[in-house]
């Protein structure tokens, strides 16, 4: 019923933002744009004409990469998909072999592109790979569950797919499923299994200096989560029927955490566009470009995540079971392992990655290794110019280190 509701109010909204696009170009169309007043008109036009989320992914938008002396295109190439996500590979022509990466996306709400940055810093130095994950709204019920076991199951089966000797970069939320993977494939001798794996900024152990966010899942039963924050998709999209947890709820949530931030930024937006401000106006609206692309997670991905990592903490306490098998990461003796956090980190607070570190007790000391960055918190753990300028030098180091 709440995703219908959602959709039926985006559907009755999309005459009036419509129009006031075609409004707000005809304003800075017709030669009294440049007055003061109009401008301003025009500005109110182009906030409405925002006014609603997207559903679809956006582009990466990485066409070329400066290899050493050379600029070097770059496409994008399906190594492997499912109907729940693809292994995307960012191919640049005539580049000499490099070490092959797979990054790790999120599944909490937003796109892959949400790493955007962290695949263009990547990719001079690295053949990158990234989890591309899918809407869940778009992917029929015919195709089965999605949940905590196949997402695990789908980074070894990525990591197969690429072959022996890959390395394996995890940001935020996935850090936990990463680790569970190289687990398994530990145990098991598997050959493709990573010769490095970063953890960065992830919920390892969220019992350590719990958040916000993990106040609010430690604050209800599961039950609640599912009662509360689960909708079935509506019919008219492929996944109909399909019971996730939307993509405006999880927005709706990660907003109201810095509400006060989000609305002052709306309202820079405004006055930068008013003013004629284009350098800080473009800006402000790449970020919430991106941002508002939200995509729904399967309903048993999203609570059995909440309850094994957020509630129960499993994998922490050594008690994470995968497809009826326990996960143990003491089976870790040859992928080395580097943690990052960041000082400022709202989501996961310092103390809650590196705790992977005495989770790996196999691993000799030589190949464990930490970073706190200072003065970051949690998108500057993997965007922006210290995860490039200070962050990234230590990641590249440790991945050629274990080649």
């Amino acid at each position: 019923m709440l995703y219908a509701l959602y959709q039926t109010a985006t559907d009755v909204m999309l005459p009036m933002r419509a129009w006031a696009t075609v409004a707000g170009q005809a304003l800075a169309q017709g030669g009294t744009s440049h007055a003061e007043s109009w401008r301003a008109v025009a500005a109110l036009c182009e906030m409405m004409s925002r006014g609603a989320l997207s559903h679809h992914r956006p582009p990466f938008g990485i066409d070329e990469i400066k290899v050493g002396n050379r600029v070097l295109p770059v496409r994008e190439e399906e190594v492997l998909a499912t109907p729940f996500g693809t292994l995307l590979r960012f191919a640049k022509e005539g580049a000499p072999p490099q070490p092959r990466v797979l990054l790790v996306a999120p599944l909490s709400g937003h796109f892959a592109t949400l790493l955007r940055d962290t695949v263009r810093v990547l990719l001079p130095d690295h053949d990158v790979h990234i989890t591309d994950w899918a809407n869940a709204r778009d992917v029929g019920l015919w195709h089965g569950r999605f949940g905590f076991d196949e997402y695990v199951e789908h980074l070894i089966k990525f990591l197969e797919a690429m072959g022996p000797g890959a390395h394996m970069i995890a940001v935020c939320q996935p850090c936990v499923q990463a680790l569970a993977a190289a687990a398994i494939m530990a145990e098991d001798d598997n050959p493709a299994y990573p010769l490095s794996m970063t953890l960065m900024a992830g919920p390892i152990d969220t019992r350590v200096s719990p958040t916000k966010v993990n106040e609010l899942a430690m604050g209800h039963p599961i039950g609640w989560f599912e009662q509360n924050l689960i909708s079935r998709v509506p019919f008219r999209f492929p996944g109909a029927m399909r019971r996730v947890y939307p993509g405006f709820l999880q927005l709706t949530a990660f907003m109201s955490m810095n509400a006060e931030r989000h609305l002052k930024a709306q309202m820079d937006l405004y006055k930068a566009l008013a003013s004629g401000d284009t350098e800080q106006a473009t800006a402000i609206k790449a970020f919430y470009d991106e941002y508002f692309a939200v995509l729904d997670m399967t309903a048993e991905f999203y609570l059995e995540t909440v309850q094994r990592v957020f509630q129960e903490h499993l994998l922490a306490k050594g008690e994470l079971d995968w497809k009826g098998r326990r996960i143990n990461p003491k089976a870790i003796r040859r992928t080395a392992l580097f943690t990052v956090e960041g000082e400022r980190d709202d989501i996961c607070a310092l103390g809650q990655t590196v705790a992977a570190h005495d989770l790996c007790s196999s691993l000799r000391p030589y190949r464990k290794k930490h970073y706190m960055q200072a003065g970051v918190g949690h998108y500057g753990v993997f965007a922006g110019r210290r995860w490039a300028s200070q962050i990234y030098p230590l990641v590249r180091n440790t991945i050629l280190a274990n080649e």
